[in-house]
């Protein structure tokens, strides 16, 4: 039965109701207040609201073919027919909103006061743990925000987003407990290890070799292929430690210290280490490269905190051949030279020689009597400095917190009024090239 007057017009009314709540969302830039030095990077934020441009151009597009077809097939089709469509398109509308809403609830914090400078700062730390000095890959727009909970999570550039397009940056959810402390360069450089991970293909080319390993006449075949179930988050551990150091294992005691069970519970099927072992893998990794006597007492505290006595004999048993394996799977990811790199190790990429304890502790005395000089460092190699002086007993909890939210902050207005003085001159240059120089056209960046 053709499609009835009243129900054509409540279905077209409805599409295009549709359109008029579309019309109300706004690019972020006109919706949300933040000082200056909260801002995103100007990339993120360009990509960002690019991409949100295209989701509602693609759902004008769509509810104006709804409307065209609803006018030519008004005496063929059935109102089942129209109605299945609507419904399709409104689904459509709410991936797109969904997209809005996460992007929304992350750059909303930045109008917290403190909390949104301190993220501008954090989304510099996370620049600079993804850089490296040879262009291994383009640096992917990153933006970070608060959580609850004790642990870290990301959402990689350019994976699928809940409407289907690619996601503009790279979003880090870092613990709002961790702001603010050394222990939140941990859990960030983590998830940024994750993101690195991605771009040089680091999983699937350790992956190959952990398998290969996997031989029937190799009596820890087993292990390797533990280890390489558990390589995801491994990796990332990686990244940290080779970054901030003893920063990065003492911040992940202070996100798996949870009661026993939890801490000695083991899922071989879950890409995240049994806490107890990954622990003492990260002092393992911290021992291979940075050699030091402070990665074994780091090692005998969590044994101390944790004692294994009690474990069943088989998850016992489990553990000890793992933890007398690590030295060898660590080398192993030390001297790792995937394509990607170019022929360099792992190791040599993350550039670790400039980081040992001795360095750092070094590093941490001189800046005492010269902070400027901290002020020029490179983020992460700061939070490295203070979270070995943590480690040493020679910074306070107290001190600690107070000077990284200067630094977060000196890092996110050093950066915008870097950022302000460059578009000035890009101005400055384009007035004085004078008429030849024609000023860009404006289209493909108009504002629905």
């Amino acid at each position: 039965m053709p499609i009835g007057p009243l129900a054509s017009r409540m279905l077209q009314e409805e599409a295009r109701a549709l359109m008029t709540r579309l019309d109300r969302i706004k690019p972020f830039a006109l919706l949300e207040a933040m000082v200056p030095a909260a801002g995103l990077f100007p990339n993120a934020q360009t990509a960002i609201e690019r991409t949100m441009l295209e989701g509602r151009r693609e759902l004008r597009r769509l509810i104006r073919g709804f409307l065209s077809w609803l006018e030519r097939s008004k005496s063929g089709a059935t109102a089942e027919q129209a109605q299945r469509r609507l419904s399709i398109l409104r689904l459509r509308f709410h991936a797109v909103l969904n997209e809005f809403d996460m992007f929304s609830d992350v750059i909303t914090q930045r109008s917290e006061q403190d909390n949104g400078t301190w993220l501008s700062g954090l989304d510099i730390v996370a620049a600079d743990a993804l850089t490296l000095s040879g262009r291994f890959y383009e640096l992917p727009p990153i933006v970070c925000y608060l959580q609850r909970g004790p642990g870290a999570a990301i959402r990689r550039a350019r994976t699928r987003l809940p409407g289907g397009r690619s996601n503009p940056a790279a979003i880090i959810k870092v613990p709002r407990e961790r702001m603010v402390g050394s222990g939140i360069a941990s859990s960030l450089i983590h998830e940024a290890g994750h993101q690195a991970a991605a771009l040089l293909n680091l999983v699937p080319s350790l992956r190959a070799v952990l398998q290969g390993l996997q031989r029937d006449s190799d009596p820890n075949r087993d292990l390797w292929a533990i280890w390489e179930r558990w390589i995801s988050e491994i990796v990332a551990d990686f990244w940290s430690v080779a970054r901030v150091g003893i920063t990065s294992t003492l911040g992940l005691i202070g996100v798996v210290s949870l009661p026993r069970a939890f801490v000695f519970r083991t899922d071989l099927n879950d890409p995240h280490p049994t806490p107890w072992l990954r622990v003492k893998l990260s002092a393992a990794i911290g021992q291979a490269l940075y050699p030091h006597p402070q990665w074994a007492r780091i090692a005998a505290l969590w044994e101390e905190l944790y004692p294994r006595q009690g474990l069943d004999p088989e998850r016992l048993a489990l553990f000890q051949r793992l933890e007398a394996h690590m030295p060898t799977f660590v080398a192993l990811l030390a001297s790792h030279r995937p394509a990607s790199l170019g022929g360099r190790t792992l190791a040599k990429a993350l550039e670790i020689s400039e980081r040992t304890p001795t360095e750092l502790a070094r590093l941490f005395s001189a800046w005492s009597q010269a902070p400027a000089g901290m002020y020029r460092a490179r983020p992460t190699l700061v939070f490295a400095v203070l979270g070995q002086a943590r480690a040493d007993g020679r910074l306070s909890p107290e001190d600690e917190s107070v000077l990284i939210g200067k630094l977060l902050t000196f890092w996110a207005l050093k950066t915008v009024l870097a950022t302000s003085y460059d578009c000035a001159l890009m101005s400055a240059s384009l007035r004085q090239s004078g008429p030849a120089v024609r000023q860009p056209q404006s289209h493909s960046l108009t504002i629905h």
